[in-house]
């Protein structure tokens, strides 16, 4: 039984530093689990389950706007505000990195830059959602194996 929980401590070790290594996490992540004790031992898993709720609001919210016949470009833009300040507070840095270059596209009124963005914004979300995912279950097989 130790041998299988030092083994799956490993991969969820080199797992995470895997996605250090490709820009989905940053140093935000870190201070986020350093949070995490035994009083609240889900509440990385909380955090990033709100995230996950309020991106895929926004993100709606987003389609939307840019659905319109004539585009609100302030409205749009308090949305990817709002997606990059959630963002930057778990640690997702890619989805971070296309929210300010969807902003400078409101800025600009870029329609076509937007669109993009937004295609570029759900992208980098659901592979850090799903990253997340993965990570959160390699550690509820660690607690099941009991670790």
């Amino acid at each position: 039984m130790d041998g299988l929980v030092q083994q799956l401590q490993k991969q969820l070790v080199d797992y995470t530093a895997s996605l250090f290594h490709e820009g989905f996490l940053d140093e935000q992540f870190n201070q986020l689990q350093q949070l995490q004790d035994e009083s609240n031992p889900d509440f990385v898993v909380e955090v990033v389950t709100l995230f996950f709720e309020d991106a895929e609001r926004l993100l709606n919210e987003l389609t939307k706007t840019l659905a319109q016949p004539t585009i609100d470009f302030k409205k749009l833009d308090a949305h990817v505000h709002q997606l990059k300040g959630s963002s930057s507070s778990i640690g997702a840095q890619r989805v971070h990195r296309v929210c300010i270059s969807f902003r400078n596209s409101c800025e600009e009124q870029n329609v076509e830059g937007c669109l993009k963005n937004l295609q570029q914004v759900t992208h980098e979300y659901s592979l850090v959602k799903n990253k997340l995912e993965t990570l959160f279950r390699m550690e509820q097989q660690i607690l099941a194996a009991g670790g």
